[in-house]
């Protein structure tokens, strides 16, 4: 077998779980032959952890300057983009026009002008963009789809969709760079995208209307002075005002951390390390979302960011009875731990309640590893030997940009007050 050959653009944060996994994992299948970021340390560091951490050889760098030069050098099947979001569409229209595929972590890209960049040049050149949303992958996930699909509350009417962030989770999007909306299309966006994608998976259709409300309630410094803070700092390193705050992050304690970001500082002036109670955040951390469905169906959706629980609450409404669904998910920082932790689940229950009939639990196998059990079956499903999904849980383009579309109209709407027809956004 021919195997696929990879580079990666952005070795932040995400970038391991999609490296990590071609070295440790898929090497029958997959090659990993290039890095490419704006910042030389940082991909200095993930070089070190392919050779320390994975004993594999350390492989060509390129600055993103560089990314064509990269193209024609490696001469790459597929790019892998998990660089800052607005920077998505750029790596991934340069990567289509040059030939190659892209795999991209989620969200696709963070506005409609983008979007429809992706859609035209993918139209152009009939190359393909998978996204990777892990989550239509967890055996839970999977269990909700297979119940709808199979007609068990008949058709569905109305879903209601709490998703929370507590707050080592939610606190750490104002920390770093998707505190700025233009970096992140804010929470709606870059958050949401999986919440919205689910719903488009689990009800086999896609957003006509939407409709939102919400702002920021409780992070920001404004926030923190009406509730009588006084301690404010910008960013935690070098500060005192940070060593009593339960919502900084210190960067020196953590070695990961401190070789990731504290030390390429030097090179983008990037800092992981801001105060949720600093100035300069512009995403909403409370929010709550209607949409209608072209079957019919609507959705109320909300997120917070700052709450003691974290995890997701869901109870979909059909001519047949309901389905709630509770899942209690272990919060994470994205600290070099073990990768397999994210999202690991502390508890899950599917109810089923027949409209007339007793009501029942569903039981669903315990998937191992992140995102609920979903990661290693979405790297499998990526970069291992291809097999027949009855789910279809690939994620092509268009469904990166029906989630998106969904927290685009939303973002348009908190802007304008009113309603936001999807269809108005993009032109497939």
């Amino acid at each position: 077998m021919m195997k696929k050959k990879y580079v990666l653009v952005g070795t932040g944060g995400r970038s391991e779980f999609f490296y990590g996994a071609v070295v440790r994992d898929f090497g029958e299948t997959s090659e990993l032959v290039g890095f490419c970021d704006i910042n030389q340390t940082r991909m200095n560091y993930a070089n070190r952890l392919l050779e320390e951490k994975y004993e594999h050889p350390q492989i060509s760098t390129y600055l993103t300057s560089e990314f064509d030069e990269m193209v024609a050098n490696e001469k790459p099947d597929t790019v892998i983009v998990t660089s800052v979001d607005r920077t998505h569409h750029t790596y991934i229209i340069r990567a289509l026009e040059l030939g190659c595929d892209v795999i991209t972590e989620k969200p696709m890209t963070v506005d409609a002008e983008k979007c429809q960049e992706i859609i035209d040049i993918v139209n152009k050149t009939g190359r393909q963009v998978r996204v990777s949303f892990n989550y239509r992958y967890a055996p839970h996930n999977t269990k909700i789809r297979e119940l709808i699909k199979r007609g068990t509350i008949g058709d569905v009417f109305s879903v209601n969709f709490e998703w929370a962030l507590n707050t080592q989770h939610g606190a750490d999007y104002f920390r770093r760079w998707h505190r700025d909306k233009r970096n992140s299309g804010g929470l709606l966006v870059h958050k949401s995208t999986h919440h919205f994608d689910l719903v488009n998976f689990w009800l086999g259709t896609t957003p006509e209307t939407v409709y939102a409300s919400g702002g920021l309630r409780f992070y920001g410094r404004e926030n923190a002075e009406a509730r009588g803070v006084t301690n404010f700092y910008q960013r935690a390193h070098g500060s005192d005002n940070a060593k009593d705050d339960p919502f900084s992050i210190d960067l020196e304690a953590n070695e990961h951390l401190k070789e990731m970001y504290l030390e390429a500082e030097k090179e983008d002036g990037y800092q992981r390390d801001q105060s949720v109670f600093g100035d300069g955040i512009n995403i909403e951390d409370t929010l709550g979302v209607m949409v209608n469905y072209k079957n019919k169906a609507i959705l109320n959706y909300s997120l917070n960011a700052y709450l003691p629980w974290e995890g997701y609450i869901v109870s979909f409404n059909g001519s047949k009875g309901r389905i709630e669904v509770r899942v209690r998910e272990q919060s994470y920082i994205n600290s070099g731990g073990n990768k397999d932790d994210e999202g690991r689940l502390k508890e899950k229950s599917i109810k089923v309640l027949p409209m007339f009939g007793k009501a029942y639990e569903v039981d669903v196998i315990q998937g191992k590893g992140g995102h609920g059990g979903g990661d290693p079956v979405l790297l499998q499903d990526i970069f291992g030997t291809p097999v027949n999904d009855e789910f279809n849980r690939a994620a092509s383009h268009i469904d990166g940009a029906m989630s998106i579309l969904t927290g685009i109209a939303g973002n348009k709407s908190l802007n304008t007050g009113l309603p936001v027809r999807v269809n108005d956004l993009v032109k497939f």
